[in-house]
């Protein structure tokens, strides 16, 4: 893929009316109550039986969720933050309120600043979008060096992964140990089985604080340049990269090597 930026298409192009996500998703499942009593148990499971444990948090929707689950029942659970150097205000904003408020601690890591210079002057600030390499070698930078540093030492995580999130996502389980041989790392997906409708219920009922953006139809937030809004009918993750193949839309976080035959 050689796509320069003015053959992209505008991260702009939709510009709906902003209104309360509380207002427009907030529609629980039937079967609700028992799932938050099994997120609950199992949070309560990560931070008896795996630390340390650490929470991922990106602050997005599900996020905020699972950090307010975590302070509400008064856990031993750390939660971190990836600061790229590249992320909206408004979720810049949310992390400094989350940091004043949040029982747990809010631990922020930021890329190594040479590494992101170097990277910008040597590729120009548009990287991400001549190729699909370079901009996994920017989410190299920003976010999976800085992960290492957040997970090490670490004997599980905890992430906002749910099935309804994309195709990729579709059998993420509940607790994955596909790491352990490698890493050493339990990952738990608290959330994976409830629906878009069931976090904002949750955000709602509870008056969890959230990302401004979500309520201008961004439900996938990560670092601006890499962001947008979508419209009626596209995917949860459709804009993100939105320039890229849809195969190839995740940044390395939770992406699973395939297993040798």
């Amino acid at each position: 893929m050689s796509n320069t930026l003015s053959e992209l298409p505008a991260a702009s192009a939709f510009t709906p009316q902003p209104q309360p996500a509380t207002q427009l998703h907030a529609k629980p499942s039937a079967d609700f109550d028992a799932k938050l009593a099994e997120t609950e148990a199992l949070l309560r499971q990560a931070a008896a039986d795996f630390q340390p444990v650490t929470q991922a948090s990106s602050l997005g929707a599900e996020d905020v969720v699972i950090t307010h689950l975590i302070n509400a029942l008064a856990l031993d659970i750390p939660v971190f933050v990836l600061e790229t150097g590249a992320l909206h205000p408004e979720t810049l904003a949310l992390l400094e309120r989350t940091v004043q408020t949040s029982r747990a601690p809010i631990n922020v890591y930021r890329p190594v600043q040479e590494a992101v210079v170097q990277f910008v002057a040597r590729e120009g600030a548009d990287a991400m979008y001549r190729s699909i390499e370079l901009r996994k070698a920017c989410c190299g930078i920003r976010k999976m060096e800085p992960l290492g540093r957040a997970l090490q030492g670490k004997k599980a995580w905890i992430t906002g992964l749910r099935r309804e999130q994309s195709n990729a996502r579709a059998d993420v389980p509940v607790i994955d140990t596909a790491e352990v041989a490698s890493k050493g790392l339990t990952k738990f997906n608290p959330l994976a089985n409830w629906t878009w409708g069931d976090v904002w219920h949750y955000i709602a009922t509870r008056g969890v604080d959230y990302n401004p953006l979500h309520d201008q139809f961004y439900p996938s937030i990560g670092c601006a340049p890499c962001t947008r809004a979508i419209s009626l009918g596209e995917d949860f993750r459709a804009g993100r990269w939105w320039w890229e193949d849809e195969a190839a839309k995740e940044c390395g976080l939770h992406v699973k090597k395939p297993e040798a035959a």
